[in-house]
């Protein structure tokens, strides 16, 4: 993600930049597809997997994450992200950390700002959808048992002192944490993946297992919407990565290739290993391979080139197939729908073979020359992050579940919660 509000700092009030239509189009463009991942994208692959009982919450969490978050990236996110003040490079202070409340409201956006060749209000918005999905992938490691009102206080802090202070530390300019060490995170891999996948992981240990998990079966009662979610998925995914160039450039075409590039590898890989292992291949694991793929080739989108995609797609499917099944078996936590599985563990794959496959001695397109030096400031990026994660994430619902209790009661998560929380039935049969 290149660090744009520099250049809107240094551009003057009385003569802006001049708008450039394509990258204005492409940006519009871009920024309603990353919204389609989320409704109906996301909404419905998870959606899908749940039980009939269960739909509606799900998708209702969905809906309302996207209301929830798209106020508060309004109110104070989008300043806490991404605003510059007291950042330097090289520089260790809170500046590194988080922005301050300087542009809350958005006070400082006029119709005339400009970011690079388009509107700021674009990119606002753009930056908005990543900020809504991220919290929303959330939902998946805990469904089926967290109350609305409790999910509704949790994702607004989360939201808060997780996702907002690492979008600023990777992606906010020279100054910010992780900027000055150099990791590379072209759309998200650490700021979106790794991010959300930890944090389902500790929301699924911090309230427990689904009753009856793993003895009794809870089957997903709809593959058709988690297919079609996962295409969804596919589709947006070209505004996610491509359109993080924050250009209609070469460097967006070749992330759109990649893109695709990875992810078909990722569903071969994925479908392979489940037909060997397990004897028959699923449409759930093709589902699970697709998503796989999108979320390791995200941060390496801007700098691997499509044999690097290859490598990046099909190991990534590997190991997240072994981690949604074989680990989570033996460790026996009930990560619902596979969030940490998938995207935590894509998300590191992809962060970490970024590190690699960005040095143009293997086909990439970015600046590394010492391969190994990348490589652990890439793993110095996921480590910082799943540690902050963690433990942020962990004290937050703590302190929430000390004033709203965390999880529906044992008779209302056997009626299912859309009855119990919604009072609806997704299925009126």
């Amino acid at each position: 993600m290149v660090p744009l509000l520099p250049l809107l700092a240094l551009a003057s009030p009385a003569a802006p930049p001049p708008i450039d239509s394509g990258d204005t189009a492409w940006m519009l463009t871009a920024t309603a597809l990353v919204l389609f991942m989320v409704i109906p994208g996301l909404a419905l692959f998870y959606a899908g997997m749940v039980r009939s009982k269960n739909i509606l919450s799900v998708l209702m969490q969905c809906f309302a994450i996207t209301g929830l978050i798209s106020v508060a990236w309004v109110v104070f996110g989008y300043s806490l992200a991404f605003d510059t003040t007291g950042m330097q490079a090289g520089t260790v202070n809170l500046a590194s950390f988080v922005g301050t409340f300087e542009n809350a409201f958005l006070k400082n956006l006029t119709k005339e700002s400009v970011i690079g060749a388009f509107p700021e209000s674009v990119f606002i918005t753009f930056q908005m959808t990543f900020a809504i999905i991220t919290p929303a992938l959330i939902v998946g490691a805990f469904a089926e048992r967290m109350r609305f009102s409790a999910m509704l206080v949790f994702m607004l802090l989360w939201f808060a002192l997780v996702y907002a202070p690492i979008a600023h530390m990777v992606w906010a300019g020279d100054g910010g944490l992780m900027w000055d060490w150099g990791v590379l995170d072209f759309a998200g891999g650490t700021v979106v993946h790794i991010n959300a996948g930890v944090a389902g992981l500790v929301a699924a240990l911090v309230l427990g297992k689904r009753h009856g998990y793993p003895g009794t079966p809870m089957a997903p009662h709809n593959l058709g919407y988690t297919l079609v979610g996962a295409a969804m998925l596919w589709v947006g995914w070209f505004g996610f990565n491509a359109g993080s160039a924050v250009a209609a450039d070469e460097t967006a075409g070749m992330a759109m290739l990649v893109t695709q590039v990875a992810t078909a590898a990722a569903a071969l890989g994925w479908m392979t290993v489940e037909w060997l292992t397990h004897g028959k291949p699923s449409a759930l694991g093709i589902a699970s391979g697709v998503v796989a793929g999108l979320v390791a080739i995200t941060p390496a989108a801007g700098t691997a080139g499509p044999v690097g995609a290859l490598v990046i797609g099909f190991s990534a499917s590997i190991v997240c197939f072994f981690c949604a099944t074989t680990l989570k078996r033996r460790l026996g936590y009930d990560d619902s729908l596979d969030v940490f599985g998938v995207h935590a563990v894509g998300g590191i794959v992809g962060a970490l073979l970024t590190g690699v496959f960005a040095a143009p001695a293997l086909g990439g397109f970015g600046r590394v020359t010492d391969i190994p030096a990348q490589v652990w400031v890439q793993a110095k990026g996921v480590g910082f992050t799943i540690a902050y994660t963690t433990v942020v994430t962990y004290v937050l619902l703590k302190l929430v579940g000390l004033v709203i209790r965390l999880r529906v009661d044992e008779d209302q998560e056997a009626e299912g919660l859309d009855l119990a929380l919604h009072n609806e039935r997704g299925y009126n049969l």
